[in-house]
Formats: C-alpha cells, structure tokens, sequence
C-alpha cells in the first residue's frame, strides 16, 4: 500500500516513469522513498526522473508458492538489480522478457512497467 512516503513514487510507477528521491540539501539519490536523508539527516526532498537500467546483482527464482495466490506464478524470479543513478541504489522486481538461464551478476537491464491490474503496477527487468 502506498503511504507518506512512496505514494508519489507508485503514481510514477502506474504512469510508466521510475523516479527517484533526491535529497533537496546534498542532492543524494535515494531508494526506497523515505521521509530523511540517510547521509545529511534532511527532511526535504524533490523527486528526479531516473534512468530505468542497471545491473543484475542476485536473484532467486521461487519454485514452491508460500501462498495460494503465487500458485499460479511459480516459478518465478525476482531480481535484486543495482540501480545506474548512483552507488549503493536497488530495487527489485521480477524477470522480465527472458528465462533465467540468460541469469549472471552484471548482467545489464532495464526496467519494464507490468500493470497487474486497474491500480497497480510493478516494476520488472528484461535484459537489454
């Protein structure tokens, strides 16, 4: 569920856009949407469209549904992807566009909007 802090960046996400925090005082990129600044403990912040691509950094592909609503979806692989805005940036999402076998640590992606339904959409990354 959206809340004070990722409600702007899910209504990006919905419209196809993936932004990201950026601190108004020392300008560090930040990822997930929170209310302070880790680096400068600032409370002011603005939202900055981001490139959408980085790198594979670990993964793992569920072949077991923990709940009867992924019975349907297994398997499936959810990617832990280092972000190209800056340093030390990830978000994860599901595999897009490919089998896992094409699956290697910095392996280039990019992100890819999955709407599953009226109100949400997710983020997932296809090889590029």
């Amino acid at each position: 569920m959206p809340d004070r802090d990722s409600a702007v960046w899910w209504r990006a996400v919905r419209a196809h856009t993936f932004p990201l925090q950026r601190c108004a005082d020392c300008a560090a990129l930040r990822h997930p949407a929170r209310e302070v600044c880790a680096r400068c403990r600032s409370f002011a912040w603005t939202w900055t469209p981001a490139l959408g691509t980085g790198t594979v950094d670990s993964w793992t592909t569920t072949h077991r549904a923990v709940h009867p609503g992924f019975a349907g979806l297994v398997p499936y692989t959810v990617l832990r992807v280092r972000l190209d805005d800056a340093p030390g940036l990830w978000c994860w999402g599901g595999l897009a566009e490919a089998d896992p076998g094409v699956l290697r640590a910095g392996l280039p992606v990019r992100a890819v909007f999955t709407d599953a339904d009226e109100d949400l959409t997710l983020i997932d990354w296809a090889p590029r």
